[in-house]
């Protein structure tokens, strides 16, 4: 499978150079999703960016083998990257280690390599950071944004709305708001307080 050319941007984050970031570097659009946990999309995927500018690039395997107190101190220099910067630094290495070592540093192999839809997910979940909602989110974002449809794509998408989805400011709103409301209408049924 060929890589189709990029979207220009993922408006994700309301930085052009953050959203620019993410859609055309595999590994910062990786990234971003590892990052996209207990906070905002939006800071969740400004995260790339701002490593890069801390680090001074965004290579896999030299984010991998990088020295875990220098990474630890660039997540958490002001403004943190994340709201839990030492854990996300791990993840981040680990998740830089995995691309390194099994998709020879170039994390869109993982996609250009699969042998189909189902094994493009699995290849996802089998990274760290990237569990089944993130992987159906990415496999869908692939599809939507980048026309990168495996066969049985069909088959691995969520049925439910996905950052795939998103291709504005105002649909990233929309998005953000269902999302909330799904979360609550999922608490209220387990009798959870909102």
């Amino acid at each position: 499978m060929t890589l189709p050319v990029p979207p220009d941007h993922l408006p994700f984050t309301g930085d052009h150079e953050a959203d620019e970031l993410i859609a055309v570097d595999p590994l910062a659009l990786l990234i971003g999703f590892a990052l996209d946990q207990q906070v905002t999309v939006q800071k969740a995927f400004s995260g790339p960016l701002e490593l890069r500018r801390r680090i001074g690039s965004l290579d896999a395997r030299a984010i991998a083998t990088m020295d875990p107190e220098q990474l630890d101190v660039a997540f958490r220099t002001p403004p943190a990257l994340h709201r839990f910067p030492g854990n996300m630094a791990k993840r981040v290495r680990d998740l830089c280690a995995a691309i390194a070592d099994d998709y020879g540093n170039d994390a869109s192999t993982i996609w250009t390599g699969a042998a189909d839809a189902r094994d493009l997910h699995k290849r996802l979940i089998g990274l760290p950071g990237i569990g089944e909602m993130k992987a159906g989110t990415i496999v869908a974002l692939l599809g939507k944004r980048y026309g990168i449809k495996p066969a049985g794509w069909d088959a691995v998408v969520p049925d439910h709305p996905t950052l795939g989805d998103v291709d504005s400011a105002e649909a990233l709103a929309e998005y953000q708001a269902g999302k909330r409301a799904r979360k609550a209408a999922a608490r209220a049924a387990a009798g959870e307080p909102s």
